[in-house]
């Protein structure tokens, strides 16, 4: 087992990592830009090393820096979260030259997976079933021909990357060439790999993601789904397990092809198999993320383990002792992402001093935070500052345990869509669980017509 481990993130997801590390009794060390000085991550790492200025691309995202930090602390392995560099098959490389273990898998299998165009491909050979459409499109005239093919509505996806940039619905052909060389640019500029691909737009479906684990020795293990469908501008507000859409039967077959697409490319680690699960109950890998998922407390609050650390375990050449039959759901569990931003003036960031803060408690509730009284939220990085997490008996306890863990929620200083996630959970639609990706759209349309009704009275 490690003795020492490097963390390289910040936030919530580094406060997250360093308290698994203390739980298995290895020293922590903590990276941290000239923003972050006085972050949670900071003060609970064993040793800490600034890397850089306020920007990402000069810290965070800083490869030189972070592994001579590493080196320098004598830490054998580094944990890379979420976001940032967790899928960055470059950094993983580096680690590997440099002999230290990357927690996660190989830079080979992020590569493949990373190209969602050859790892679609890949799934398809292995009988994972994959939506319609068409490998990557060398130019315009091309992609029309197959655009044709596939019919509309349909989606182009960059190749690279995520978070839902390099994505474009298109309605019709009118629309078809200003769309395919807007999401082919934003690729270029985000990813620095402009290739995209094409599918046909499923609508109305539901996002539908497998949490996996894997060892070094070929085992894969499934532990159930996630539901996802919350969803503004392709980022998640609201997480479930386990998703009411899904029957017994159903699930099973969706965990056989989640265990087929990880062994079809001898995958090691914690891993999320994606799918769109459509109004006839039919399924399609959409893509295979391989890091540890911002929602995976969801997971573990339901099955009753500690991802973070088997994530260790698995690095450090352990072999997965959880069997499949023994992994079972208990009850049910919602996650909301709290985020320092204004709904009520299209979502724009807020950063400033949290001037009173109060956590909720009580049996199965969690705040994954790394604020506290008295920070200072910074205005340079992405606006989660918290995912509150609760576990009930069914769905309707968590549920309404969840409205009162938000309503005790209590964060003066910045802006913040604690009120919005109460207003979703108590929509009929979520409330009855048959809600779709959709789900935002329509919540904000009636929203606005609610306005405009109530300004003309």
């Amino acid at each position: 087992m490690f003795s020492k481990i490097l963390i390289a993130n910040r936030g919530e997801i580094a406060v997250r990592i360093i308290r698994a590390c203390r739980e298995m009794g290895i020293s922590t060390v903590a990276i941290y830009s000239e923003a972050d000085r006085d972050s949670m991550h900071v003060q609970l790492a064993d040793e800490s090393y600034c890397i850089g200025g306020a920007q990402v691309a000069d810290s965070y995202l800083n490869m030189a820096a972070i592994l001579s930090a590493a080196v320098v602390s004598g830490a054998q392995a580094i944990h890379p979260g979420y976001g940032l560099l967790s899928e960055n098959a470059k950094f993983v490389s580096l680690c590997e030259q440099c002999k230290i273990e990357f927690i996660g898998p190989s830079s080979e299998m992020i590569t493949l997976l990373g190209n969602k165009d050859t790892a679609r491909k890949t799934m398809k050979a292995a009988g994972v079933p994959v939506t319609p459409g068409c490998d990557v499109v060398e130019n315009i005239d091309e992609a029309k021909k197959e655009a044709e093919k596939i019919g509309f509505p349909l989606l182009i996806k960059a190749r690279s990357g995520g978070g839902g940039r390099g994505i474009r619905l298109v309605q019709s052909m009118d629309e078809f060439e200003n769309a395919f060389l807007s999401a082919s640019s934003e690729a270029e500029i985000a990813f620095g790999d402009g290739a995209v691909y094409m599918e046909k737009f499923l609508k109305p479906v539901k996002h539908i993601e497998m949490q996996i684990l894997c060892d070094k020795y070929g085992k894969v293990i499934c532990l159930g789904e996630r539901e996802c469908s919350v969803q503004r501008k392709n980022q998640k507000l609201i997480e479930e397990s386990p998703s009411s859409a899904i029957s017994p039967e159903i699930r099973e077959k969706m965990m056989e092809a989640s265990v087929k697409a990880a062994k079809a490319v001898n995958y090691c680690n914690a891993g999320t198999v994606e799918f769109l699960l459509d109004s006839d109950k039919n399924f399609y890998f959409m893509e295979m993320n391989t890091r540890l998922q911002v929602e995976h407390a969801v997971t573990e609050m339901v099955i009753g383990i500690d991802l973070v650390q088997w994530q260790i375990r698995i690095a450090a050449g352990a072999k997965l002792t959880l069997e499949q039959d023994k992994v079972f759901i208990h009850g049910n569990a919602i996650e909301c992402r709290i985020n320092a931003e204004n709904p009520e003036k299209n979502f724009m960031p807020s950063c400033g001093k949290i001037s009173r803060l109060h956590i909720p408690g009580g049996p199965c509730v969690r705040f994954d935070t790394s604020i506290y009284q008295d920070y200072s939220v910074p205005p340079f990085y992405d606006s989660m500052i918290g995912k509150l997490v609760v576990q009930a008996r069914s769905r309707d306890l968590a549920i309404r345990k969840m409205k009162m863990a938000l309503s005790e929620l209590n964060i003066h200083g910045v802006d913040h869509n604690r009120d919005l996630q109460i207003e979703i959970l108590s929509d009929p639609d979520f409330v009855s669980g048959e809600y779709t990706t959709d789900f935002m759209e329509k919540f904000e349309a009636k929203k606005k017509a609610e306005k405009a009704e109530k300004e003309k009275n």
